[in-house]
């Protein structure tokens, strides 16, 4: 079985199992409190360009959300979201468990929008209404598609008119930043959101997100609602340990290396799938790919390979989800194209 499933199937980089094995035997102060954390920190911030921010070693993507913004609203407060953005349909309610609505609103292939903003905050009234403070967008995002510099200025500005806070999910962001049409920095990015964070768990590490804060207002107690979440980890020296790793050389790194390859493996199947005129869900500009296929199609590639499907059968055609990661090599890449063209050809 070839695996297009996810972008964390696989294991970590090699270079992060032998820092791992390495740093085996060291002892070090608990809950993040300690030297590979501090490096890791110190690492990013000279990346983005920001002494001040705050850096939070996290366990996962979903931890990562959840806790920051419980640690950014008030009870009363909520945040907006697309309905595809995971926060809301992909974290079982977690958001809303912690008390704060989720206004969720349909997006522009995958995107927020200014004018979607504005929309959301027709729901709102006055003390009867939660009063949105927050914008959630991923980048990129669930489809795969990117916001562009101008795209998540425009987002920015419209969150300080509104006095909201701007969140960025970057569970994929290695994927954001290297991709081929990416104009945006990871030092813009840090400037343009009150927090965000870079994904390791779908880039090469076992485990583990590399949380930003660069807004104090967030940032009070912020260790508080960690521990309160469930997410302050014990041996956290562990996530930083892998973000030594995977971060050592900063833009010149591994994780930037490998999510590179990702995206380059991804264009492959792009190219090759829409040179056989196949049509495809959304307008994806990194590693996933969301071919559209007859159904009969699906059902023999499922013979040989695993991968989602992501919409329902409609008129005799499903959309799927192939996913390419830093272990993704090329001959499993044209292995799958064959097999489509093979399929295609009968």
């Amino acid at each position: 079985m070839i695996y297009f499933l996810s972008d964390y199937s696989q294991g970590a980089h090699p270079k992060v199992m032998e820092a791992l094995e390495r740093t085996n035997m060291e002892h070090s102060n608990g809950y993040g409190v300690d030297e590979h954390c501090e490096h890791a920190a110190e690492i990013i911030k000279a990346m983005i360009g920001l002494d001040e921010c705050q850096v939070y070693m996290m366990v996962g993507g979903t931890p990562c959300n959840v806790t920051t913004i419980a640690a950014s609203l008030r009870p009363y407060e909520a945040v907006i979201a697309l309905r595809t953005g995971h926060a809301y349909f992909h974290e079982t309610g977690a958001v809303e468990a912690t008390g704060h609505r989720i206004v969720a609103m349909d997006g522009i292939n995958g995107k927020m929008t200014p004018e979607i903003i504005d929309k959301a905050w027709e729901e709102y009234e006055d003390e009867h209404t939660p009063l949105p403070k927050m914008v959630y967008i991923s980048q990129p995002t669930e489809c795969g598609s990117l916001y562009s510099k101008e795209e998540m200025t425009a987002i920015r500005n419209t969150c300080l008119e509104k006095n909201m806070f701007l969140y960025v999910d970057g569970a994929r962001l290695g994927a954001a930043l290297t991709a081929e049409e990416n104009d945006l920095s990871i030092r813009e990015l840090a400037q343009l959101c009150d927090a965000f964070y870079i994904g390791g768990t779908k880039n090469g590490a076992l485990f583990g997100e590399a949380l930003i804060i660069t807004n104090r207002e967030i940032d009070d107690h912020f260790r508080f609602m960690m521990k309160r979440q469930c997410s302050l980890l014990a041996k956290g020296r562990l996530i930083g340990v892998q973000f030594e790793a995977l971060l050592e050389g900063g833009e010149n790194s591994i994780y930037f290396e490998m999510a590179a390859h990702a995206n380059e493996m991804a264009k492959i199947i792009r190219d090759e799938l829409s040179s056989l005129g196949i049509e495809f869900y959304g307008v994806s500009q990194t590693n996933q790919v969301f071919p559209i296929l007859p159904a009969s199609i699906v059902t023999e590639l499922k013979k040989e390979f695993a991968f989602y499907e992501w919409a329902p059968e409609k008129d005799g055609k499903i959309s799927i989800r192939l996913v390419t990661a830093w272990g993704t090599k090329k001959e499993e890449v044209e292995c799958l194209v064959q097999a489509i063209k093979q399929l295609y050809q009968r």
